[in-house]
Formats: C-alpha cells, structure tokens, sequence
C-alpha cells in the first residue's frame, strides 16, 4: 500500500509567493484528502497569517534577503543564512517530505536546498515572465520548474519546463456581470474603470487618479471603482463623489473584474493572471520599484498576447486622459482583447502544478 503523499511548501514574503503555494496545496488535498501538507515560511511576513487561515500548519524558518541599499543590514546574514539551513534540514527530516515545492521568495532557498541534500525531488514555480533570483538557483536542481509566462523558460534548464500558468482563486470566475453590477449598484449600461495598486496602492497611479478623474468622468456614462490600499485612502477618499467610489480595499475582487469594462492597474504576476482568467482588458502600469523590473517583462509579455496595453510609468498621465477614454469607448477592441486573454488562460493551474507534483511520488490520477 502506497504510503499518503507528504508535500512540503516553501514561499513567502509577498502575496505573489504565498497565495500560488496555497492554491496548490488546496489542489492537492482536493485530489488526495488524506495527504499531509505544510508549510515552511517567516514569522514577520504575510504567510504567517495567511497560511493558517488556509487551514495548513506552518513552520518558521530565519532568513532575510541581501539589503542592497542598507549594506549594515548585511552584519548578521550569515549567521541568518545558516540558521536558516539548520532549521531546513530538520524541517525536512521531521516532516519526512516526499517531495518539496517552492514558489518564490528567499524562504524558498533554504528549504528546497535542504530537501535537495536530503535526496528529495524539489519543484520550482516562477510566476514571472523574469525568474527570480532563489528560482533560478533552485531550477538547476528541479525536477519540475512551472512558469506561468513563456518568457522565464530561457532562464532554467532545457526541458525542465512545463507552462502550467498561475493559480488564481477559483470564485474569481463565479460571477457573471449583471449580478456583479446589480451588486455593486451600477447601471447596468456603464462604461466602468476598475483602476487598483495592489493591497498597499500605488502612489503614482494615486497622484494621477486625483489629477484626472475628474476628466475621465466627464463621459457621463462612465463609472470609476478606485482602490487606493491603506497608505493613501485618507488622502484619496476627498476625491469620491457620483458615479466615483474610492476604496481602500477590495474585498471581492471577482465582483469588481465581472462589472468593469477595463482595468488599470500595475503588472505583478498574479494580477496578470487573473486578468487572463476573468478575461478583463488592461492598461498595465508596471512598477519601476520591484527586482529586476520584471513587472515591465510581465506587462510587455501580456501586450504580446493581445490581451493588455503596456504603459510606461512616465506616461501614466496620458494613457488616463486619453487611452482610457479610447478604450471605453471602443467595445470592439475590448472584445477582442478580452478574446486574446480568454486564449491565453490558464485557469486549471493550480490542479495541473497539484497533479505533476503527486506524479513524482507515485500518485496517479483514477481513470
């Protein structure tokens, strides 16, 4: 008798790492409910919060990235870096994982090494059109490396890549738009704007939106749900008035992608994703301020498809005043948009990835 799969995860630090682990290892548990999972990450980031409330255990792990423009916060790395690798090995050894799955942040290295060391097989998934720096490493040693933007596959080995995509939330595609606009109180004929930053916001696309929606607003059919995070909403919310609602946060994103026309928005991975999966069209802004500017590769990659307009940061004033304008008024580029990004989704990822990581410990699918 096969003995259940053990499957350790690894990634942390962002949204972007975390939220893709879980809706693997969700994958997972749905295939084989008697697997056993857990998590590796960090105390003072977001998966130690999030992971618990996903229903998985989590283990603490000590690591902390390279402070390139802090090099005093550098003194007590190696003392960090070994901790770290301590504590993965034991990790590894006590939860006896079959096999170990990182999916980004430095939390994944230590982890995903140990396993290698201890002759375990060990997946990689980069959800970047640019592999992060801890991926790239630890690709040379995957079994498996799941990309998400066909871009990332010159930075890993020959044939050790499998477009898989990246996993969204499966409600984020459980509406329709009359009842997300019946829900959101707006018209049902509205040209909407979904214009977001991320949780925290985006003070540049802030700074415009306070500018020019004014502007925008001047079509008396268009409608504006701006999300601002928490750094800027007490600022941001003077700006409400008819037919603009300033939120600081979204709590149901699936409602708010069915009733937009467009989306404005930055190029991290996991909103490119998602979208792909709620075929939305998108004027992606990318931030100048994230590693290796792989929001940029992101946001270029999402113009190849069709299904977004890339839009440099320098000329975010314009594309409000005058593309979005364009676009709202143009359904038919809108369709076709939203065709390309229908076209290239990927919304089984999550139990693709689920089912290449159980084929490695002998699991197979029942026909």
């Amino acid at each position: 008798m096969k003995r259940t799969p053990r499957v350790l995860f690894a990634g942390g630090g962002t949204g972007g790492h975390v939220y893709p682990a879980i809706a693997i290892a969700q994958a997972i548990r749905s295939l084989v409910p008697t697997s056993a999972i857990a998590f590796a990450g960090t105390r003072d980031h977001l998966e130690w919060r999030a992971v618990p409330e996903a229903g998985f255990e989590i283990h603490p792990i000590t690591i902390s990235g390279f402070h390139r423009k802090q090099p005093l916060r550098n003194v007590s790395l190696p003392l960090k870096l070994a901790t770290g690798l301590w504590q993965s090995y034991q990790l590894v050894n006590h939860f006896d994982a079959d096999v170990a799955v990182g999916t980004g942040g430095y939390v994944s290295g230590p982890v995903l090494w140990a396993a290698g060391m201890r002759g375990r097989p060990i997946v990689a998934q980069e959800q970047n059109a640019y592999a992060g720096v801890t991926n790239r490493i630890l690709g040379r040693r995957a079994a498996q490396v799941h990309i998400a933007f066909k871009e990332a596959e010159s930075w890993f080995p020959e044939g050790r890549c499998r477009f898989s995509g990246n996993p969204v939330r499966r409600e984020l595609t459980a509406t329709t738009r009359e009842a997300s606009r019946k829900a959101l109180k707006l018209p049902r004929n509205a040209k909407v704007l979904f214009v977001f930053g991320g949780s925290l916001g985006s003070q540049s696309i802030n700074e415009a939106m306070a500018q020019v929606s004014d502007r925008i607003l001047s079509d008396p059919d268009v409608h504006i749900i701006w999300q601002t995070g928490a750094l800027y909403y007490n600022r941001m919310r003077k700006k409400e008035r008819a037919r603009l609602r300033v939120l600081q946060y979204v709590d149901r994103m699936d409602l708010a992608y069915a009733a937009c026309d467009l989306v404005l928005a930055r190029a991290g991975a996991l909103t490119c994703s998602e979208l792909l999966c709620t075929s939305t069209p998108a004027i992606l802004v990318p931030s100048a301020h994230v590693a290796e500017d792989h929001q940029t590769k992101n946001a270029r990659s999402m113009e190849r498809t069709g299904a977004a307009i890339y839009m440099p940061e320098e000329e975010l004033l314009n594309a409000l005043v005058t593309r979005v304008p364009e676009l709202l008024a143009n359904p038919e580029q809108r369709s076709r948009m939203a065709a390309e990004a229908q076209k290239a989704a990927k919304p089984e990822a999550a139990m693709t990835i689920a089912k290449d990581i159980l084929a490695l410990v002998g699991w197979e699918e029942e026909k």
